[in-house]
């Protein structure tokens, strides 16, 4: 109703020329003769008005069905449908509309040949990210199988290359993960304390070789997510606490009820942000002056951390002083009003 209303204000200068040329004629009919003038008149200007709404009607279903072709041809800009849109309009048009066709086709294609080679980049991706997860499990089992006949230091330097190595191939598949229109998710009921267990299980290396001081004080709970997503945000947590640890580092992982919501907090004491920085410690990229450890960063992990995050219905909460620490709270939602 209201696309009828804006068409048929276009017609209203119109109405108003054919009630002037009305009027003009009763005029002179008046001046002609007057006794025929008041019969005449009202015939003249109810002819007027009816010829009008007919023209009106018959150009609001023109313009309806032109529209209709114009929607269509923009959702599918083939030749069928830039033929039927060129039926509906004037020839003045019809060159301006063969030229959009073109122009719309052409881009089509491209994007077509563009969404062609991201899915081929993908598949390549993650099946390198596979590939590369043979050798590291090969690293894996040498050190398992043959760690008393190695040095020390040596077996320490390999399994912190493992991590590293394990991190940045997560990182690569969880970011192919986020930007590919195919979500696969498994949400259920993860027992908390059993994942944050699992990944300090699997950063055990880095935090035995930095001497970290865990302490650990998890409610028996259960939360609704996935759990693979839930695992990399834990390890990326936990993983920058390793990265910018000080010289007796300690970590405190706890949790809480807050206003009715699961809250699992993870604090250090080591070198912190800084205040300035804080606000956009999420953004991609961003590694800001805090020390040049965080100059050598490439600015993924939270990143990643908050994105991922995001599909997870998670929030995060972060809060550090520089020099004496850093503490990120992971913030569940509640589950059909319940606690999950």
């Amino acid at each position: 109703m209201t696309q009828q209303i804006k068409l048929l204000r276009q017609y209203v200068p119109w109405l108003l020329l054919l009630l002037g040329i009305d009027a003009f004629a009763a005029l002179l009919l008046w001046l002609l003769d007057t006794r025929a003038f008041f019969s005449l008149a009202v015939v003249i200007t109810l002819s007027s008005l009816l010829f009008f709404i007919v023209l009106c009607c018959f150009l609001l279903r023109l313009s309806h069905k032109k529209e209709q072709a114009f929607l269509t041809f923009l959702e599918n800009p083939d030749e069928y449908n830039e033929a039927l849109l060129l039926k509906s309009v004037s020839p003045a048009e019809k060159d301006a509309i063969c030229s959009l066709g073109m122009f719309l086709r052409d881009m089509q294609n491209s994007l077509t040949v563009l969404k062609e080679q991201i899915n081929d980049y993908e598949e390549y991706v993650e099946s390198w990210a596979h590939e590369i997860k043979t050798p590291l499990s090969l690293l894996t089992l040498l050190l398992d199988n043959r760690r008393e006949e190695l040095p020390p230091p040596v077996t320490g330097r390999l399994d912190h290359v493992r991590n590293r190595m394990q991190e940045s191939v997560d990182q690569m598949l969880f970011y192919a993960r986020l930007k590919s229109a195919r979500k696969d998710y498994l949400f259920e009921s993860v027992p908390i304390r059993t994942c944050v267990e699992e990944r300090l299980e699997d950063y055990s290396p880095l935090l035995d070789e930095k001497h970290f001081i865990v302490q650990c004080c998890i409610q028996d709970e259960s939360v609704y997510s996935d759990q693979r997503g839930l695992h990399f945000l834990l390890g990326q947590i936990i993983s920058n606490a390793v990265k910018y640890c000080s010289a007796e580092p300690k970590l405190y992982i706890q949790s809480f009820q807050e206003n009715g919501r699961f809250v699992l907090s993870i604090q250090d004491n080591g070198i912190g942000v800084k205040g300035c920085d804080l606000p956009y410690i999420f953004e991609k990229g961003f590694t800001g002056d805090s020390g040049e450890d965080r100059k050598k960063a490439t600015g993924m992990g939270l990143y990643l951390a908050k994105e991922i995050a995001k599909e997870l219905n998670i929030s995060l909460r972060a809060a550090s002083k520089w020099g004496k620490g850093f503490e990120m709270q992971v913030i569940f939602p509640v589950v059909d009003g319940e606690r999950p």
